[in-house]
């Protein structure tokens, strides 16, 4: 009789840890989730600033086209290493063709920028580092849990994957 309750005890025990490890598991992805949901409110805004209305650089064009289908890819699966991978690289490369455009200035026909367009996108872009750095943070904070024994025994049941920072 002894021996069936601290079995019972020991189930009990293990009951209310896996309970609580994945309660923790989920609290970590949903912060995650909610701070990406921050960052791409600011990532938005890029879109519009490299529009066809604002630039003739059909390079930029191209390059706020991709990140607008790879930011659209991030907002079902913001914790995805490949999608967040895509955005990565598809903002840099429209900040990169942004810079090139500044450099080289206006060509030909082209609608003539906003005076103040150059620093309202320099603003956004200290913005969005700072919500890069955020999210950065809460994905570290999410890929410790999710690595950490014993709760990665329960992350690989319940399919909580490592994340990708930005």
């Amino acid at each position: 009789m002894s021996s069936s309750v601290f079995l019972w005890f020991g189930v009990a025990v293990l009951l209310f840890w896996a309970v609580g490890a994945y309660n923790r598991l989920v609290r970590l992805r949903s912060q995650g989730i909610a701070v990406f949901a921050v960052l791409e409110g600011l990532l938005n805004q890029f879109v519009s600033m490299a529009g066809p209305e604002v630039t003739d650089s059909a390079a930029l064009v191209a390059a706020a086209d991709q990140f607008r289908v790879a930011l659209k890819m991030c907002r079902s699966q913001p914790l995805h290493g490949a999608t967040i991978s895509a955005l990565t690289m598809t903002y840099e490369t429209m900040c990169l063709c942004w810079s090139r455009q500044r450099q080289h200035g206006p060509r030909g026909s082209a609608p003539e920028p906003s005076e103040d367009l150059p620093l309202q996108w320099e603003q956004l872009v200290a913005q969005t580092e700072m919500a890069r750095a955020d999210f950065n943070k809460a994905v570290a904070r999410y890929n410790a849990g999710v690595t950490q024994f014993p709760a990665v025994l329960l992350a690989r049941l319940f399919g909580f994957r490592p994340a990708q920072p930005m």
